[in-house]
């Protein structure tokens, strides 16, 4: 396990950072964002994302299941300027009364791949979208090398091991009870391997529930990677990344800006 995932509030400034340096540029052009833009973070976490959004003095709001990184949230904001613009919420998605608003952008950053039943989700989430809204999300392909998020292993060997996640899941439950102790960091581990999705079904999924792509970009370096190991974000080789299935294997994060409207093709 890294450092960075023990340190919550160096995690919250990466966040922050990485939202700043290349989503909210990623955006321009797709939506304009102004102190009139409001915005929805799902699965929010600490609300690092939301940083940016507030100080460019946007009304923000966040949701997650987790109360402690709600509360955890509430104090890095608690001396922020612009700190009533920002609501944080510790619900469920599917249970949270936001009293029939919506919002101008919606923001997912590494958290779909998280999410049991995605069809259902996506078309869910719809009903927080204003007409003409845009919907962020990124995630990293579940065939890539960390795709199974084993960098939270407490086992510097798993931790830095690439592709094992996608081995069958009992030899890969064999290896994670081996070597790890944390049985619950087990079960969230086994969890993402149910949940972890493909640029290809992501995309079947999107075209389902009748969502236009507005913006898509394959990161060869996800973008992230730039704050937390000083790599610079590099785009995917074209030839790889117009492959099928094939890309998954090396991308290791997918950027879209996603709206309500007639169907991709």
């Amino acid at each position: 396990m890294q450092k960075r995932h023990k340190n919550k509030e160096q995690y919250f400034l990466e966040q922050a950072l990485t939202t700043q340096k290349h989503v909210i540029p990623y955006l321009s052009g797709v939506l304009d964002i102004s102190e009139q833009t409001e915005v929805l973070e799902i699965g929010c976490g600490e609300a690092g994302n939301l940083k940016p959004f507030l100080d460019l003095g946007c009304k923000a709001t966040g949701v997650d299941i987790s109360c402690g990184r709600i509360e955890l949230a509430k104090t890095f904001f608690a001396s922020h300027p612009n700190k009533n613009n920002i609501e944080l919420i510790c619900e469920d998605i599917y249970k949270t009364d936001l009293q029939g608003k919506t919002f101008d952008l919606i923001v997912m950053r590494d958290v779909i791949e998280h999410i049991p039943d995605q069809e259902k989700f996506m078309g869910y989430v719809k009903k927080f979208l204003k007409p003409g809204g845009k919907f962020f999300l990124a995630f990293p392909p579940w065939q890539n090398p960390f795709g199974g998020h084993q960098q939270i292993c407490q086992s510097k060997i798993l931790s830095k091991m690439p592709y094992f996640h996608l081995l069958p899941k009992s030899i890969y439950k064999l290896i994670l009870t081996l070597f790890e102790k944390n049985e619950q960091r087990i079960e969230g581990l086994l969890f993402i391997k149910k949940t972890g999705i493909s640029i290809e079904r992501f995309e079947r999924i999107i075209r389902h529930e009748n969502y236009r792509i507005d913006k898509r970009t394959l990161y060869l370096i996800n973008p992230n990677y730039e704050t937390k190991f000083g790599l610079k974000p590099r785009s995917q080789f074209k030839l790889i990344g117009a492959i099928p299935w094939l890309r998954n294997f090396f991308t290791t994060a997918a950027y879209y800006v996603i709206s309500n409207g007639e169907k991709s093709t």
